[in-house]
């Protein structure tokens, strides 16, 4: 299979998760239907961040709320395809992160598809905007820090991503 041309590989992401594809993904054009990629991406960051922290993160004083998404699709995907989506945080806020994601197929080095996700923290009880939970932010920093570089390298920063 020949290179995507200026697609990242799965080198350019500092954290890779398994997610499988399940038969009902596919619609009735025979792939993976466009909104079930969205859900690649909130389970494969919610599943990291819990794994990451060894909590559940459904249980701390704020909840990430997905503000923004964005996806954009280079190959098809269909079940029983074996998935991997690579999670960077392209910038670290006090009460956000914006992440990039990739998905490829498990061996695969080219991306099928690219997708932004933010996340905006709020109270539990008021809903209102509050700090990343320290246990979150712990293990967000430093993927920013080494997502920097590879983002950089590779084109994935926006404008306003690219300041600190």
């Amino acid at each position: 299979m020949t290179p995507m041309p200026n697609l990242p590989s799965r080198s350019t992401f500092p954290v890779l998760r398994d997610v499988p594809t399940r038969w009902h993904d596919n619609d009735h054009y025979g792939h993976v239907n466009n909104v079930v990629y969205y859900a690649y991406f909130d389970t494969a960051v919610n599943g990291w961040l819990m794994d990451a922290t060894d909590a559940d993160i459904r249980d701390l004083p704020a909840l990430g709320l997905v503000v923004e998404t964005s996806c954009r699709f280079h190959r098809s995907i269909s079940f029983p395809d074996r998935l991997e989506v690579g999670i960077g945080v392209a910038k670290l806020g006090t009460s956000s992160v914006v992440y990039r994601l990739a998905i490829f197929r498990k061996g695969d080095d080219d991306a099928v598809a690219l997708g932004r996700f933010v996340h905006v923290y709020v109270d539990r009880a008021t809903r209102r905007t509050s700090a990343i939970p320290p246990v979150l932010r712990d293990v967000l920093a430093p993927v920013a820090e080494k997502s920097a570089p590879l983002f950089q390298a590779a084109g994935l920063l926006d404008a306003e991503e690219g300041h600190r």
